[in-house]
């Protein structure tokens, strides 16, 4: 029976391994994730200080009171200050795709790549909390430029930056990352074990 490939074991490695880490991590995503979470509040806070009153962090949630004021149906129309909620850990579900690379590289160094890993990214984690907090607010205000008090070309910025935050630096980032990280077993073995498998009849 043929052995199977360096790159087939690495690949159905690291998919064990994402499956395992992701059951874990999702029991302490709550206090893995609190530092995505004091920096998002302190972007939010020196970002968008017209919008943020204050921001209340504890582990697995935060909450942004805001300046924005819409109409109230059930107080007659009058104004009311918006508050909405988000979870740091929400987008911060590439810290156990990073660590199921790394673990399934099997390299050594890994804890040192590991803990270097985790640190970087977490701007890129808070900066997608911080878009998915923005849009919110747009959102809470119907998208009402009046209600928020900025142009039409500020509020395209925001969602899209939402769109980028939400849908591609939270999965892209950890792979780019590991790829950086572990650039020696990606050229040693994956580049080396894709370029036989093109080759074998």
């Amino acid at each position: 029976m043929r052995r199977p490939s360096a790159l087939t074991i690495f690949v159905l490695s690291a998919f064990g391994w994402i499956v395992v880490l992701t059951l874990a991590w999702s029991q302490v995503s709550a206090w893995t994730s609190y530092p995505v979470g004091v920096l998002s509040h302190i972007a939010l806070e020196q970002g968008a200080p017209m919008w943020v009153r204050q921001v209340h962090l504890r582990p697995g949630a935060m909450e942004v009171d805001t300046a924005i004021e819409v109409p109230v149906a059930q107080a007659g129309g009058q104004r009311g200050e918006i508050t909405i909620e988000a979870s740091p850990g929400r987008y911060a579900y590439g810290l156990p795709i990073f660590l199921a690379l790394l673990l399934a590289a099997r390299g050594p160094g890994r804890v040192v790549r590991a803990v270097a890993g985790y640190v970087l990214l977490l701007p890129f984690q808070a900066l997608s909390l911080t878009m998915y907090s923005l849009m919110q607010m747009l959102l809470a205000a119907q998208l009402n430029l009046r209600f928020l008090r900025i142009s039409q070309w500020q509020m395209e910025i925001i969602v899209y930056g939402y769109q980028v935050g939400a849908l591609v630096l939270p999965t892209l980032v950890p792979i780019l990352l590991w790829l950086w990280l572990d650039s020696r077993f990606v050229n040693d073995v994956l580049v080396r074990g894709w370029r036989e498998s093109l080759s074998t009849p």
